[in-house]
């Protein structure tokens, strides 16, 4: 996954399966979906979710406050497999979390995928346009 940007509309089957855009999950056979922040799901390539459990490695067992935030997000991660339609299941406790129903939003986030549930995503970006020059001068470029 190289491009991790742009913004999807998409659905959940009957099934509860979506597509992730080509542009977003590249050749992948597999993806990571965890629990993401502000109700969302992240997504990650392999090689991406390698990158963060070798960061995540690096907290020291001791330290709890650091440790209960990496259980969190090791737990909730999934390996999941894209089957020959382009189609990849989204786990139960993932769809709860997120709040997700049929309308979704799929975000590229530069190093990762975001899956919303539309209704959040546009409560999450409700003030977007007002608060832009604000956000952008956070990001330091």
């Amino acid at each position: 996954m190289t491009q991790l940007v742009g913004e999807y509309d998409h659905q959940i089957d009957d099934k509860n399966r979506i597509r992730i855009p080509a542009r977003l999950k590249g050749d992948a056979e597999h993806l990571y979906f965890t629990k993401g922040t502000n109700s969302c799901i992240f997504v990650f390539s392999e090689e991406a979710f390698d990158e963060k459990i070798a960061e995540l490695n690096k907290i020291a067992m001791g330290d709890t406050d650091r440790q209960k935030g990496l259980r969190v997000f090791a737990k909730s991660a999934v390996l999941v497999d894209i089957d020959n339609q382009g189609r990849l299941m989204v786990p139960a406790s993932l769809r709860e979390f997120a709040k997700l129903k049929k309308e979704i939003k799929i975000c590229g986030a530069v190093t990762h995928v975001e899956i919303w549930a539309k209704e959040v995503f546009d409560a999450y970006y409700a003030e977007e346009d007002a608060d832009f020059d604000a956000a952008f001068t956070k990001l330091g470029i």
